[in-house]
């Protein structure tokens, strides 16, 4: 027989004599050289990476991708494949697309959805970690590249004592070094905590938990290419160490993929930039001179826009009338009106184009040079000024909490709503199993905002990361459950954008929750900062706005309290910065920072001691767990008769905290006193309203509390002797009684004595 054999286990083949019925061997062979159809031999490499190996495996799978390679580290197992297109796409963007693929089955897990078994739709978490590879690799390929590169990262096992993503970051990046194509990397991330002061990486749930710091780093061998970060109010300090702490132990994982790159000789593809050639670059130069400058250097951003696109049209108009008769067809019959018309269509199909990419890039050039050379910006800034804020608050009537922030001419409107904490989001993801959101912050931009036309449908990629970016900055600073037993939405309406919309839903965001009246430790306010570097030498810029935006080389926000840092991100253009770059422009966002909370704190100074009149009560009662299933009795029939004659809602926790809320303080009065006549303790030495429930001749039996009898001695009923108990009680009179006693087997000894009936 044939062994069939798998694994890398030597394997026998051969061929069957049909006529004796019998085989014979010709060779032994590796039984992954028979399975791999494309004849290539699979290998991998290995290195120790923050005290695991770290393994990268290629030709086993993937057979079709133009590249692919498998990454192992601990029980984690993740294929990261690239596809490359044939052709380039004809548009003005590069068609890049990353995606991180869940896998319930990697964690073992099953989704605890009723309705839906198989994964769809990417959760937030997932599209979080899709952007978070996407960012330090988009700035490595060339300016002009316009092949189809679609890069999908897919865990097939999860190690659940690490978070995968920043080893599905080494997988695509692993995956794009062996495609041929013009990757400048190969790039590597870490996600670093901070444990009793210690730097750690691929920390375990509990370290997780303990730690003050959650911070991303992704970077280069020559330096460091995305920053990511959330922060317990950490000093700059702390950050500014991580980076550095991250780049040196990044260096194994890139030294490996580019061993695997010289392992298995790469053949680099054929490709071309679609740029501007240098004629046309030239000739839009020249033609712009005395165009630009001190003309565009205006605070209102709508007229400099508005002048910009006078003059690029000015510059086509000028362009399609050189255009000879012949070349674009015009013949002498036509009018005037039609050699005009057949020129500019002529134009529009063969140059507009290439003049429209050479005239942003001078424009780019022009807000580069007068910022490095003149230290004056687009709006007439200087390099630390924050843009003209304004806010107000409370500008929604029937909303719980409102605020709207404006700087220059972005603009942030924000509504918080408070609910109790069953509203709380639950979250099933291969990670998390039923783990709650509790704060949820959303973040809304449609096309308006940027004054062009567009689809409204679900929220992108973008707007997820802006939203989760905006949510990480307040986290630290929101009271405990305990203190504050509410679910809170924190939705933002961009209302108008020109750089920095997270920072101002960041801002926004933190008013309207202390117009909302929740008691945030600190506020919360967050800035914008921008990048050019001339040679080694780095411009930082204070509150970025759109236009310096396209034209620097790094963006990078920063948000925290007066105490310290609670959320970072950091972009590069750039190919990798070094550390003590990025360490001035961190420190220099302290003073913006400070600078808009000052604004912010002269609106409102600080949560409101009182909710809005509209925003549901919500009182809380701790009880012992063991009571849970008295109040919520057969089949929830006790709960659900609470909720129906008391119009509360009741929410119980499995550590006995029960939560009831209403926007009627009356109705919560009510349904507390009930559950708490359902869970009462009886106490020594306290009166109850009692109820006889039997008569005995030695005494009667009376219910104190649901559940609770205790006995009432013939002696303890009265002062004077009685004959029998039923001279003085019969079933089902309602009397006060003393609790006297409770023996050590839990019986209750009552008695009647000495307490008013009338009272």
């Amino acid at each position: 027989m044939i062994d069939t054999r798998c694994g890398n286990a030597p394997l026998w083949c051969g061929r069957k004599n049909t006529a004796t019925d019998t085989y014979y061997f010709l060779e032994e062979r590796n039984i992954m050289d028979i399975i791999n159809p494309s004849g290539k031999k699979t290998f991998k490499v290995e290195t120790d990476f923050c005290g695991r190996p770290l393994s990268l495996e290629v030709n086993r799978v993937g057979f079709r991708t133009t590249s692919s390679v498998l990454v192992s580290y601990g029980d984690t197992v993740i294929l990261g494949s690239v596809v490359v297109g044939t052709k380039p796409v004809v548009q003005d963007f590069f068609p890049l697309s990353i995606d991180y693929e869940e896998k319930y089955y990697a964690s073992g897990k099953i989704s605890s959805s009723k309705f839906i078994k198989r994964e769809g739709k990417p959760s937030d978490n997932a599209v979080l970690i899709g952007r978070l590879i996407d960012r330090p690799i988009r700035p490595l390929f060339p300016k002009g590249y316009r092949q189809e590169v679609q890069v999908v990262t897919t865990v097939l096992s999860m190690d659940p004592s690490f978070r995968p993503d920043v080893i599905a970051m080494i997988a695509a990046s692993s995956a794009l070094m062996l495609a041929g194509i013009p990757f400048d990397g190969p790039i590597a991330g870490l996600r670093i905590g901070r444990v009793n002061g210690e730097y750690k990486a691929f920390l375990t749930p509990e370290e997780r938990e303990a730690s003050d710091l959650d911070l991303v780093v992704a970077g280069k061998d020559t330096g460091i290419t995305m920053v990511e970060a959330g922060a317990n109010e950490v000093p700059e300090d702390v950050i500014i160490g991580g980076l550095e702490w991250g780049l040196q132990m990044i260096q194994p994982a890139i030294k490996l993929q580019n061993e695997l790159r010289e392992k298995v000789g790469v053949e680099e593809k054929e490709y071309t930039l679609v740029l501007p050639s240098e004629e046309v670059q030239k000739k839009v130069d020249e033609w712009m001179v005395g165009k630009l400058g001190d003309e565009l250097r205006t605070q209102n951003t709508v007229e400099r826009n508005q002048l910009i696109d006078e003059i690029k049209w000015q510059m086509h108009d000028e362009f399609a009338q050189e255009i000879s008769d012949e070349e674009a067809g015009v013949t002498d019959k036509m009018s005037d009106e039609e050699k005009m018309t057949t020129k500019t269509e002529y134009y529009d199909e063969h140059f507009r184009a290439d003049y429209s990419e050479a005239f942003e890039l001078a424009v780019k050039k022009d807000v580069r040079k007068h910022i490095i050379e003149d230290g004056v910006r687009p709006d007439g800034r200087k390099l630390d000024e924050v843009r003209p804020l304004s806010s107000q608050v409370g500008i929604l009537p029937r909303c719980h909490g409102s605020s709207l922030f404006t700087r220059g001419v972005t603009q942030a409107m924000n509504i918080v709503t408070l609910a109790p904490l069953s509203y709380g989001q639950l979250v099933d993801t291969m990670e998390v199993t039923d783990g709650v959101r509790r704060y949820m912050h959303h973040y809304n931009a449609p096309s308006y905002t940027v004054g062009e036309v567009g689809r409204i449908g679900s929220p992108g990629r973008r707007e997820i990361g802006h939203g989760y970016l905006a949510e990480r900055a307040l986290v630290p600073v929101l009271p405990s459950e305990e203190d504050f037993p509410y679910a809170i939405r924190s939705v933002t309406e961009i209302m108008s954008q020109n750089g920095s919309t997270s920072m101002a839903a960041t801002c926004s965001s933190c008013l309207a929750l202390m117009d909302a009246g929740v008691p945030l430790k600190r506020p919360v306010a967050g800035v914008a900062m921008g990048l050019m570097m001339d040679g080694d030498k780095p411009y930082v810029l204070t509150d970025l706005m759109d236009a310096e935006d396209f034209a620097g080389d790094m963006d990078f926000k920063v948000t925290g309290t007066t105490e310290g840092i609670t959320a970072l991100q950091m972009d590069m253009k750039v190919h990798g910065l070094p550390v003590s770059v990025l360490s001035e422009a961190i420190k220099k966002a302290h003073d913006g920072r400070m600078f808009i909370m000052k604004h912010m704190l002269s609106v409102l100074d600080g949560p409101r001691d009182h909710l809005s009149p509209y925003a549901p009560r919500i009182e809380k009662l701790m009880i012992n767990p063991d009571k849970i299933g008295t109040i919520i009795g057969k089949g929830g029939e006790t709960i659900n008769k609470i909720t129906a004659e008391t119009g509360a809602e009741i929410n119980i926790e499995e550590n006995g905290l029960i939560t009831v809320s209403a926007v009627d303080a009356e109705k919560i009065e009510k349904a507390l006193n009930w559950i708490k006549s359902l869970v009462e303790e009886p106490e020594p030495g306290k009166i109850y309203n009692g109820k006889v429930v039997s008569i005995k001749d030695f005494g009667a039996f009376v219910n104190i509390l649901p559940g609770i009898d205790g006995m009432l001695h013939i002696s303890q009923i009265s002062d004077k002797r009685l004959a029998k108990v039923t001279d003085a009680l019969q079933v089902g009179d309602e009397i006060k009684v003393r609790l006297d006693a409770i023996d050590d087997k839990g019986r209750l000894s009552l008695s009647m004595k000495g307490v008013n009936q009338k009272a």
